[in-house]
């Protein structure tokens, strides 16, 4: 598989996962009798340890391979629609660019700092984790010389450039001053400056997963009003709550996603079972089924929950199941069409004979063999009946990751055992001693729907939670007989 598809890149990160040092790992190298034992440590985890004599910073050398794995596994040139009934091909219409700051605009930030709301005492709240301001920014990384800035046209016939990067609580004349340091913006004109934001939010674990409020029935909430910053995360919980709110009103069941089945269910999730101390963005590391959870099969996840909660019209569906009935069938094709090893030979490039093998065998063995892609293969055995290139890359996808989605899906259905177990609405957790004080607290706080999502709770430990099953198992037992 190519380096830049998801797939791959989820599967190269994944692997390089294991190489992170855990508070054992660091006990480990600060108890270390010698720089030399430390350095075996780290050898032992994977890290590139230097030869006898030579002298480098570890981390820094391994920051250095972590920055070419990504840009390694950059996004495709080619665009993917958001939506699954884009059928036209996409193509960028606009350049972006990018800038830096540099020591001259870094001084004029740091002689007016007294002037910003956020470092002049006007605001006392946190600025957001994943967004700070270029004050933040120079403050923080003080041995830094210059911070990128990217521009981004705002639309295909304005010329107004959003300057994403250079946030800023300052003055407009302070902000005009700084602007023209940087080089190619010497005569920038503000069109609207930028400004500062305080957040605050009610507290979300006072949410249901359905985000109906516990304290006010009937009420939902989404977006920063539940401790997002806005952006994809805020419409997304805008989608769930309207939908849920819709259908309480005509009196029918409510969603609530799985963790699962996408990233909407473990942005609610994440979010009504832990809180927030800052502003909460979706990204993929957040979840532990993030080879499972492609953007390429949304579709097969989410249509058939969209149309039972009617949120998918005829149309729609119609394109849905056709999608299906051609997957089904290119998958059948491929496990059962035999793929000459000769043929093959005649249409692949050098780089790819290397790794055929001696013995051909089905399109489906053919694709997990390096360098061999559905697009080759068709060149000997044809494209099944309406195969999208997009289509062809999600099919290629799941043969040659069948064996890791496989495990994925084993360590889901797991889970799902605890999410089958539900934890009555009045459940009384103050009784149950052999559970820690704080687990209690948090339980009582948090009033989780099932078990597996008890477990998520941060200061809940399993032993916490095998308590809280044998407790849940002895009630259901004693309701019964009564």
């Amino acid at each position: 598989m190519h380096e830049t598809e998801y797939a791959y890149a989820v599967a190269r990160i994944r692997a390089n996962e294991t190489k992170l040092l855990t508070r054992a790992d660091i006990d480990q190298l600060i108890e270390a009798e010698s720089y030399e034992a430390a350095v075996r440590l780290l050898a032992d985890k994977g890290f590139a340890v230097p030869e006898k004599g030579e002298s480098f910073d570890i981390a820094e050398k391994d920051l250095s391979g972590a920055w070419e794995l990504i840009e390694e596994c950059a996004p495709d040139a080619e665009l993917q629609p958001f939506s699954f009934m884009t059928h036209k091909p996409m193509h960028n219409k606009v350049d972006c660019y990018i800038a830096y700051t540099n020591p001259e605009t870094h001084k004029v930030i740091l002689d007016n700092l007294s002037r910003s709301p956020l470092y002049g005492g006007d605001i006392q709240g946190v600025g957001p984790r994943y967004c700070p301001s270029i004050e933040d920014k120079v403050v923080r990384f003080k041995g830094k010389e210059r911070h990128p800035v990217f521009v981004e046209p705002c639309g295909e016939d304005t010329e107004e450039m959003y300057l994403q990067g250079m946030s800023s609580s300052l003055p407009e004349a302070v902000q005009n001053a700084m602007y023209r340091t940087i080089k190619g913006f010497e005569n920038l004109e503000i069109m609207r400056p930028a400004y500062a934001i305080e957040y605050d939010c009610v507290d979300p674990t006072s949410m249901l997963p359905t985000l109906e409020s516990k304290v006010i029935g009937g009420m939902y909430g989404a977006g920063q009003f539940n401790g997002t910053s806005g952006y994809e995360e805020a419409a997304a919980q805008g989608l769930l709550a309207g939908l849920n709110a819709a259908r309480q009103a005509l009196g029918k069941s409510e969603l609530v996603l799985a963790r699962h089945t996408s990233y909407l269910g473990t942005l609610v999730d994440d979010l009504v079972t832990k809180g927030v101390m800052d502003p909460y963005r979706m990204m993929t590391s957040r979840s532990e089924y993030r080879l499972s959870l492609r953007q390429d099969n949304a579709d097969e996840r989410l249509t058939p929950i969209g149309r039972e909660y009617g949120l998918v019209d005829d149309t729609r569906w119609a394109a849905f199941t056709h999608d299906m009935e051609v997957k089904k069938a290119e998958l059948h094709r491929l496990e059962t069409t035999k793929v000459p090893l000769a043929e093959l030979r005649t249409v692949a490039p050098p780089e790819v004979l290397e790794t055929l093998g001696e013995s051909g065998g089905t399109a489906a063995e053919l694709l997990k063999r390096p360098g061999v892609h559905y697009e080759l293969l068709a060149k000997v055995i044809g494209r099944g009946q309406d195969v999208s290139a997009a289509m062809a890359l999600r099919i290629e996808t799941e043969i040659r990751y069948a064996g890791y989605i496989a495990r994925e899906q084993r360590a889901i259905h797991e889970v799902q055992r605890h999410e089958n177990v539900v934890i009555p609405d009045d459940f009384d957790y103050a009784p149950l001693e052999t559970v820690t004080l704080e687990a209690r607290e948090k339980l009582a706080k948090i009033r989780p729907r099932t078990l597996a999502q008890a477990g998520r709770i941060p200061g809940v430990s399993p032993s916490d939670l095998a308590q809280l099953s044998i407790a849940l198992m002895k009630a259901g037992k004693t309701a019964a007989a009564e």
